[in-house]
């Protein structure tokens, strides 16, 4: 069996002091904007008159329309106008027509319901063209590249190949929790180091990666951070002045950067598929996404670089949202000690305390699987989500819709609709989901037997989501059978609490800021049998 060589993806990863200059502002530069660009909105604006009357809206300013108006924590700013101005709201920003659809029932008419029309990408200049190649298909427009990405994701994710994983996450789980044991201190550094370690695992059949400084977490970490940076609305100016990507290179600090990231982030991801390649022919049959996609890629009629690239896009979907879900439930932990309480009481009941939970224990543990769904739907990592982009004029409930509208979800407004999930949308309650038995109940009208909307609509639907309900239910199976988590101290022996409004925007993933917590082994067996279910997941003890 073949390795890949890690000294090579190491030198290829850019160094501290060059990374720090991966996000070069552009404000200084085009804060005079010349009387040209006036003109040229002005121009598009006119162009693009509506042939009919548009949804209400906040009122905008000359040229610019809204786009001061987009703040930090946004989807706060979309609930409001979506009280105010209903379920469907309009916004000019500097020209381009975009909607926010801040309702259930809006959000599936368009996103669902109309999907064959609704199912675009708004062209991303850096993120989806430039530092990705227009090969990451979750940016991609859609097209014929896009339909044939997306089907072998899909073949490589589905609910029933999903299994096949159970393994790679059992021994992640089992992993993760003695490192929250043995430096609690440090829990999320070990959440971030488990997903990316998970995620690798499960895409390109690697071993588990002990070190979250291992040269290829970091590496792979640092083109996730970029990639979702650049993804959000407004990240760059050429996004909204599109002149400016006929700028020459030598002047655009912006277009150097991320082609050359590219390049860089090419080498690593086509070394890692290739890796596989490799371990197939001699072989090596152990599962894996990439491996999957390889046995299918000639039917699903992708070339070498697009199907390294689908694993690619996999893996920054997958690493940074799973660690940052998992951050979230350590919080919700910290703040509700009788939901704490009650799943421990449950895996008690179904485990017991001679062995760790096993995806045999799944169908037995309802209030385990409420709780995946409320970390999801209490504070969801994706609070906007990737913008869709309307293909053609369409109408909706008496207003008229334009072409090439980009349409915003406010995820986390309709995860906290109180008409969908009660009076108590900001506590932390899986009871939420279960009927009067403790069994699962229906789930919401519109949200695809989730119970939230976090993984998105219609065609666009996070692919990964499957695996990604399994991962947070071993994880938090895991952790709650063997840790007790309680409030942190600070240095003066004060007890902390953590703040859920108090979060921390990166990019399109929202993870919670940094907060105290205490977490200690339940019981004095804990560590004996962590040991032997790490012995035998092959894992060092």
């Amino acid at each position: 069996m073949s390795h890949l060589s890690w000294s090579n993806i190491s030198s290829a990863a850019p160094s501290s002091s060059s990374y720090a200059e991966l996000y070069p502002s552009l404000t200084s530069w085009t804060l005079s904007v010349p009387v040209a660009i006036v003109l040229l909105v002005a121009a598009r604006s006119y162009m693009a008159r509506p042939k009919g009357k548009l949804p209400p809206g906040p009122p905008g300013l000359p040229v610019i329309g809204n786009l001061h108006q987009l703040t930090d924590k946004l989807w706060v700013t979309l609930e409001k106008w979506t009280k105010q101005y209903g379920p469907v709201v309009y916004l000019n920003i500097a020209g381009q027509n975009t909607i926010v659809l801040g309702t259930h029932k809006a959000a599936a008419d368009l996103l669902d319901r109309r999907a064959g029309i609704y199912s675009d990408r708004p062209r991303n200049i850096v993120a989806g063209e430039l530092l990705t190649g227009g090969l990451v298909f979750a940016f991609a427009q859609h097209n014929d590249v896009w339909k044939r990405m997306r089907r072998a994701s899909h073949e490589a994710m589905n609910n029933q190949v999903a299994k096949s994983y159970f393994p790679f996450q059992e021994t992640e789980s089992s992993l993760l929790v003695s490192e929250l044991l043995a430096s609690p201190d440090l829990f999320d550094s070990h959440l971030r180091r488990a997903s990316t370690s998970l995620v690798l695992s499960m895409i390109y059949g690697l071993p588990p990666m002990e070190d979250s400084r291992d040269p290829v977490i970091l590496r792979v970490n640092h083109f996730t951070e970029r990639a979702l940076k650049a993804a959000i609305p407004g990240a760059y100016l050429v996004e909204y002045f599109t002149w400016m990507e006929h700028l020459p290179r030598w002047m655009c600090a912006w277009r150097r950067y991320a082609e050359d990231a590219f390049k860089r982030d090419s080498v690593l991801f086509e070394n890692l598929f290739a890796d596989v390649v490799t371990r197939l022919k001699s072989g090596d049959q152990r599962p894996s996404v990439a491996a999957t996609i390889i046995t299918e890629q000639e039917k699903k009629n992708l070339t070498d670089k697009e199907a390294a690239w689908v694993s690619a896009t996999l893996y920054a979907a997958g690493a940074e949202t799973t660690s940052g879900q998992l951050a979230w439930f350590m919080e919700a932990m910290v703040l509700y000690p009788e939901v704490q309480a009650r799943a421990q009481a449950e895996i008690d009941r179904v485990v017991g305390r001679d062995r760790m939970p096993t995806f045999q224990d799944y169908d037995h543990l309802p209030y385990i699987k409420a709780m995946v769904k409320e970390t999801l739907r209490w504070n969801g990592v994706g609070r906007l989500g990737v913008p869709h982009r309307l293909a053609q004029d369409d109408w909706y409930e008496g207003h008229f819709i334009p072409k090439d509208t980009i349409c915003l979800v406010n995820v986390w407004g309709l995860n906290h609709d109180t008409e969908v999930y009660g009076p108590d949308v900001d506590d932390f309650r899986p009871e939420r989901f279960l009927n009067e038995e403790g069994e699962l109940k229906a789930m919401p009208t519109d949200t695809k037997d989730e119970g939230h909307v976090t993984y998105g609509f219609g065609r666009r639907i996070c692919v990964g989501r499957h695996v990604s309900n399994n991962s947070m239910f071993i994880e938090i199976a895991s952790i709650l059978w063997a840790c007790d988590i309680r409030p942190g101290k600070n240095e003066a022996g004060e007890i902390v609490m953590p703040d859920p409004q108090n979060s921390i925007d990166e990019g399109l993933v929202v993870r919670p800021a940094p907060f105290l917590c205490s977490i200690t082994a339940r019981s004095p067996e804990v560590e004996t049998i962590l040991a032997e279910t790490k012995d035998r997941h092959g894992l060092p003890i």
